[in-house]
């Protein structure tokens, strides 16, 4: 049975925390960056016509797959990637970059961000402010959140939901939802754009941003540093 479950109205947003960028790279070039996604070594990216696989150790891109149509979302499970295309979602083979099997969008073209965690896809659609849990075997909408903000990039972090908010006039942000949807924790991005958005496992996030940008941000340290 499917779940329509909207943010409060009346809900207190936190206090955005200030999060640092660690690191910038532009792998290819100004072309535009939407769906991120990490096996643990690469940073895998679409832009449009291709999945393209980064090495932020060497600097490298390691690996290039046509994929045309690829505008929106990437996420792996461990085995496949899983990229939004044309209103289809795609399951692939990152080895040959094989289609095995493709799923119906949920937004129909309208999707941006994408994340899987336990079987599960969490696909984000930016100006509708909505964010599906979607059944990675069958395709079906099982949970629907709604956001006040719109949605770029989603991730999963510890069972946590997290997603970037960007593009509506204000602040670039990354924020943790709870279950009904709600913000519990805000990150401000010294950033012009999010798109895209994975975690890395260790407390950092691979984002994608404008003019082919792909950054890694963390929360910014607390200075703990005594007082003069």
């Amino acid at each position: 049975m499917r779940q329509n479950i909207t943010t409060p109205a009346n809900h207190d947003t936190p206090t955005p925390a200030p999060a640092e960028v660690l690191h910038e790279y532009v792998p290819l070039d100004e072309r535009q960056i939407h769906g991120v996604t990490f096996d643990g070594k690469s940073v895998w990216f679409a832009r449009d016509d291709e999945v393209v696989a980064f090495d932020p150790n060497s600097g490298q891109v390691a690996r290039r797959l046509p994929i045309p149509g690829a505008d929106a979302g990437t996420a792996f499970d461990g085995q496949h990637l899983y990229q939004l295309a044309k209103g289809e979602i795609l399951v692939i083979r990152p080895d040959d970059g094989q289609i095995v099997r493709r799923l119906p969008a949920p937004g129909k073209g309208e999707d941006s961000g994408m994340a899987w965690a336990d079987g599960y896809l969490w696909i984000g659609q930016c100006y509708g402010a909505r964010i599906h849990k979607v059944d990675a075997a069958t395709g079906e909408v099982v949970k629907t959140l709604t956001s006040d903000r719109f949605v770029t990039g989603v991730t999963v972090v510890d069972g946590q939901l997290w997603h970037g908010a960007a593009g509506d006039d204000k602040p670039s942000e990354l924020r943790r939802l709870a279950a009904d949807g709600t913000p519990e924790e805000v990150l401000a991005v010294p950033a012009a754009m999010i798109a895209g958005v994975e975690a890395d496992g260790h407390g950092r996030f691979w984002c994608a941003g404008e003019q082919g940008k792909l950054r890694l941000v963390r929360r910014k340290p607390v200075d703990k540093s005594p007082a003069a």
